[in-house]
């Protein structure tokens, strides 16, 4: 019998290292780094800029239950209210059954289910492009297409209120990144009048901005990649299943998805399941297969997830009145809150950021509104920029017009408590 290796342990033997007994365990060892976190926490709640999680003992949906109460929820990116539709649960049971509950590891590795060529099939052919690939997230697609198509010497155009994951992907990507003002093209053509002509230029967009609901002037950007000899990435996360004559996007909106080089979308938002794809050209796929470090050293996504994100597609692509539903809530929303007295920042998409500026008021609003039976949490920095502190108010499909009407009625009564409402 082959004889383990011997390995050396070592006992410390730091007087300062204390240890504690709780029942038959010790406690943690306590350390040098809880005397450094405790007080950066105490200057985050000094701030008003902790945060904290909320447990919730129900599945998602438009009320959910919370510490024993059943609310309203208006916070979720479940759009189209997929995420507990009757058709994606037996899809992702059924998948669990025949394929088991993980793929065991990488595609490149252990090899690609049929399941997820199926699911990256129908993904391109609702962003009406060549081919797709599937990551484990959102923030596996950005960070790892990012840091895959550019490197040291190329230029990265990157607007200003940007996800954090597409901030990651220029980081780590090691191209000199350049930021131009939000939503503002005539900035962004400075700056690229600017840039240096060796290496690769690349402009990095969302299309839907998450915290502000505004959308990117698309077709300015397009025209500008193509007069400098960039590429274009546009973000879809929160466009996928909510823009677009089949729930394609603003790239399908815009008729734009032969003028873009890199659509990125997202299956955990209005398509109720977990993942992200980019979706674009055959020759960008391939390239991303082999130099996407997020895709080629990441589990697979899970069968359940996959299959339900595949039934959630011939969902967003066949039933628009769905999609018709959230924009009639939203707009119902935007119209009673303005009129209201609140100030609503300039969207043009179902999220609805109600904009409070200050950080404990807007804690004090979103407190109020939970004892009125509605979830809405403050947003605060560093999500959004200092002063700006909103509640991020987002309908859905599923909503019932009760809902609508109780969460109308919970604002107006939690603004004036609150003194968002003067």
């Amino acid at each position: 019998m082959q004889r383990r290796p011997h390995v050396q342990i070592y006992r410390i033997q730091d007087a300062s290292v204390r240890t504690r007994e709780c029942g038959r365990f010790p406690r943690r060892v306590m350390t040098g780094l809880d005397d450094t976190l405790g007080p950066r926490l105490a200057q985050l709640d000094a701030n008003h800029l902790r945060r904290s999680l909320k447990t919730i003992s129900s599945g998602p949906g438009p009320r959910i239950w919370i510490g024993g109460r059943e609310v309203v929820q208006l916070c979720s990116n479940d759009y189209l209210g997929l995420a507990a539709d009757p058709r994606l649960q037996r899809a992702a049971a059924d998948a669990v059954a025949r394929l088991g509950c993980g793929a065991g590891s990488s595609r490149l590795v252990s090899g690609t289910m049929d399941s997820h060529a199926d699911l990256e099939r129908a993904l391109a052919e609702l962003k009406m492009a060549d081919a797709s690939l599937v990551f484990a997230s959102g923030y596996h697609a950005n960070i790892g297409v990012v840091s895959a198509l550019m490197g040291s010497g190329d230029t990265i155009f990157s607007d200003q209120r940007n996800h954090a994951s597409l901030i990651d992907g220029c980081r780590l990507s090691r191209a000199s990144t350049k930021v131009y003002r939000h939503v503002d093209p005539e900035h962004l053509g400075q700056l690229l009048s600017a840039a240096p002509t060796a290496g690769q230029k690349l402009i990095v967009t969302e299309t839907v901005f998450s915290m502000d609901g505004d959308v990117a002037p698309l077709r300015d950007l397009v025209g500008l990649a193509r007069h400098w000899g960039a590429w274009i990435l546009v973000d879809e996360a929160h466009a996928t299943g909510v823009f677009g004559e089949h729930g394609g996007g603003v790239v399908q909106e815009s008729g734009l998805a032969a003028e873009v080089d890199v659509q990125v979308g997202t299956l955990g938002k209005a398509l109720g399941s977990l993942g992200a794809f980019t979706a674009g050209g055959r020759l960008l796929v391939d390239w991303l297969t082999n130099a996407a470090r997020t895709f080629v050293y990441s589990t697979a996504l899970p069968p359940a997830a996959v299959a339900a994100a595949r039934v959630a597609v011939d969902v967003v692509r066949g039933e628009p009145e769905r999609r018709q539903r959230l924009w009639d809530h939203a707009t119902m929303m935007r119209s009673r809150l303005t009129d209201c007295g609140f100030r609503l920042g300039p969207t043009c998409s179902p999220i609805l950021p109600l904009l409070v500026g200050d950080d404990a008021r807007a804690l004090k609003l979103s407190a109020e509104l939970f004892k009125r039976g509605v979830f809405v949490p403050a947003i605060r920095p560093p999500t959004v920029p200092p002063g700006t502190s909103r509640l991020r108010v987002v309908p859905t499909a599923t909503h019932s017009t009760e809902d609508i009407e109780t969460a109308l009625e919970a604002f107006a009564d939690a603004g004036r408590v609150s003194g968002v409402l003067r």
